[in-house]
């Protein structure tokens, strides 16, 4: 499902190059549920951006479902992200001027979906939010707003859900309610989901763990034997 081969991220630090991701070749198996760990600028967050296409990598290239994401245009790549994937921000990145049933509903009406004010009221049932579709995001808790978020990476029904620190700016309770969500999704969709965090609890949750530190992955555990593919 998930190929990295060779990948990696290097910026300019002033004058100087600043390797963020340094080469990574591994493999993500379709279904699996994966937690990526590790201190503050570990390179965490830059990975799941490379895989989301988001951003490119230095070298390196990463393949979805078999397609080599680096070789494509930008409409391609959107097009691609519209079908596979589904991201959820720690910061929710509603859009403030759309209710919770819009905001869930504008990427199928994108994708040219006939049904998409149907299905967006069933996402939103889904997360429990029935009562709250006609709400804007100023008038929802920080719980109910990553709830939308979630609603909304849902919409396409993607096979990949990408989620980093989605509990990081909610309480422990609102925090528990999302991972509640996420797990679901995984086990009853049987979604590949790969979910950057701080939390220890939360990561031994998942089926492996992905453990960086300084740009670099210096651990990997998997529960099944095989599940996850080598790391480099």
């Amino acid at each position: 499902m998930i190929e990295l081969r060779a990948v990696s991220k290097t910026v300019t630090s002033g004058t100087e190059p600043l390797t963020i991701l340094h080469p990574l070749t591994t493999q993500i198996p379709r279904g699996q549920f994966v937690a990526i760990v590790g201190p503050s600028g570990s390179g965490k967050s830059t990975l799941l951006g490379l895989i989301a296409g988001l951003d490119a990598p230095t070298s390196g290239s990463v393949v979805i479902d078999g397609v080599d994401i680096t070789n494509l245009d930008e409409d391609a790549l959107a097009k691609l992200r519209g079908e596979k994937i589904g991201f959820v921000f720690q910061f929710f990145h509603l859009i403030p001027s759309l209710t919770a049933h819009e905001n869930v509903a504008v990427p199928m009406e994108i994708a040219g979906r006939s049904d998409a004010g149907a299905r967006a009221a069933a996402l939103l049932e889904e997360v429990g939010l029935t009562g709250r579709a006609h709400h804007y995001p100023s008038q929802l808790s920080g719980g109910e707003q990553q709830r939308v978020a979630l609603a909304r990476a849902l919409a396409n029904n993607p096979p990949i859900v990408l989620a980093d620190e989605p509990t990081g700016n909610l309480d422990s309770t609102n925090g528990r309610h999302i991972m509640d969500l996420l797990r679901n999704i995984h086990t009853s969709r049987g979604t590949t989901l790969l979910l950057v965090t701080h939390d220890a609890e939360l990561a031994a949750q998942a089926d492996a763990r992905l453990v960086m530190r300084d740009g670099r992955v210096v651990e990997g555990l998997a529960r099944q034997m095989g599940q996850l593919g080598p790391l480099e």
